[in-house]
């Protein structure tokens, strides 16, 4: 092991390692990582490494790229514009948006517009191409079945992947915020059981559950069935896998078969779309130095978060009232964050950085309408625990305020280098 780096093992067996020069924790055996990322707990200096090594569009480009589109039908005269654009090293280049019918010169803002406006339209589940995650109504999911919304739905998803490259590129945002999986799959980084649960619950408690326990006794097979339009349909996790029996030695593999089915496989086609028209535009190695989190900060941004309208709906259980000197101390801690801090604590405690359009009172969880919860739990020696399925926070009674707020530091950057929260 190189000088700096430090192996562990946590109770259950996992090896996990330390560098202590950079103060990074990885699943990652460094002896056989691939090339070094650089990295940093601060997304702004990571943002502006990454703006100052965007390639620049080739000379023969061009100076400016001018988009011609229809408010009234910004989908589809905004796909032909994209679209029709035979080098994509143009899209590179200077935006000059115009609305059909309107007078403006684009410095910035028409094109900012657009890209929201367009955002709204392109990620609508009344289209057919994405759905709204089954934990809530506001996180998105590709959805399996876009071919029956839209004969030509990969042209679209093309599109979409090119469009969310160019807002990168250009430094403007899209109102779009998806499930972590789809982070992950950008990344082409491994999604993990823990990565289900928020996204299904009931799924994840089951694959939990067998996990956790012999399955012999379920009588299940390397089969899963979901219903398309009110038919059951079933489909073979591996060849023959119909007459092959979920048992204790070959339930790992079995799990590890669902989550690849039920997150890679059954929207691959679209997703490869995706990652084509983005590296029509960029190269995804490019977004690399990004963990998921933070590339849904790249594409969404930094919401407004208000401290005040999170307080006025929370909950308190196991003790913790309003003026518990442990909840104050919390409120505080939460107001010294800054918007970067803020929205990292969100993701945190919820899974998301994204908010529903009327603030936390419309938190959803995982069986519905859940607000933020604090609940008084352990010892001031544990850290804070996250169960973002419940948009609950497990906070122990510390003893003051300096030390509330090291612990809950501690337990954030916690889940920043180790995936999902418990």
């Amino acid at each position: 092991m190189m000088a700096h780096w430090e192996v562990r093992t946590l109770p259950d067996g996992r090896v996990y390692y330390i560098d202590h020069l950079n103060k990074i924790t990885t699943w990652t055996d460094p002896r056989i990582a691939g090339p070094a990322v650089p990295y940093s707990r601060d997304y702004e200096a990571k943002y502006r490494l990454f703006r100052h090594n965007l390639p620049r569009p080739r000379s023969n480009a061009g100076n400016q790229l001018e988009l011609h589109v229809n408010r009234k039908d910004i989908m589809e005269s905004s796909f032909r514009a994209v679209m029709s654009v035979r080098d994509p090293e143009a899209l590179k280049t200077r935006l000059w948006v115009v609305f059909d019918g309107e007078r403006g010169l684009d410095y910035g803002g028409v094109s900012r517009e657009w890209f929201l406006m367009l955002s709204r339209e392109i990620f609508n589940p009344y289209y057919g191409l994405f759905e709204y995650s089954t934990i809530d109504n506001y996180t998105l999911q590709i959805n399996p079945l876009s071919g029956l919304f839209n004969e030509e739905h990969i042209k679209y998803f093309r599109f979409i992947g090119r469009v969310v490259a160019m807002a990168i590129y250009h430094g403007k945002l899209l109102e779009a915020f998806f499930i972590r999986p789809f982070y992950k799959m950008l990344l082409s980084k491994s999604i993990t059981l823990a990565d289900m649960e928020s996204v299904d619950r009931e799924y994840y408690q089951s694959l939990k559950y067998i996990l956790d326990n012999d399955p012999e006794d379920l009588d299940l097979y390397f089969v899963v069935s979901e219903e398309v339009f009110g038919e059951l349909r079933e489909h073979e996790l591996k060849p023959d896998g119909q007459h092959i029996q979920l048992t204790q030695q070959n339930k790992q593999e079995y799990i590890d078969l669902v989550i690849k089915y039920r997150f890679i496989q059954r929207i691959a086609t679209q997703m490869n779309a995706i990652k084509q028209g983005f590296q029509d535009v960029l190269p995804l190695e490019s977004i690399k130095m990004f963990d998921e989190k933070e590339v849904e900060l790249l594409i969404s941004g930094l919401g407004e978060i208000n401290v005040s309208d999170w307080r006025t709906y929370t909950m308190y259980k196991g003790g913790y009232t309003p003026d518990n000197p442990v909840i104050q101390w919390f409120w505080k801690a939460v107001g010294s964050l800054n918007a970067e801090e803020r929205t990292r604590f969100l993701q945190f405690v919820t899974g998301t950085s994204r908010l529903p359009m009327n603030g936390f009172r419309e938190l959803w969880g995982s069986s519905g309408p859940q607000l933020f919860t604090v609940e008084k739990w352990g010892d001031r020696t544990k850290l804070p625990r996250a169960h973002t399925c419940f948009n609950r926070l497990d906070l122990p009674p510390y003893e003051n305020y300096q030390e509330l707020r090291q612990k809950l530091t501690q337990a954030m950057e916690m889940s920043e280098a180790f995936e999902g929260v418990d």
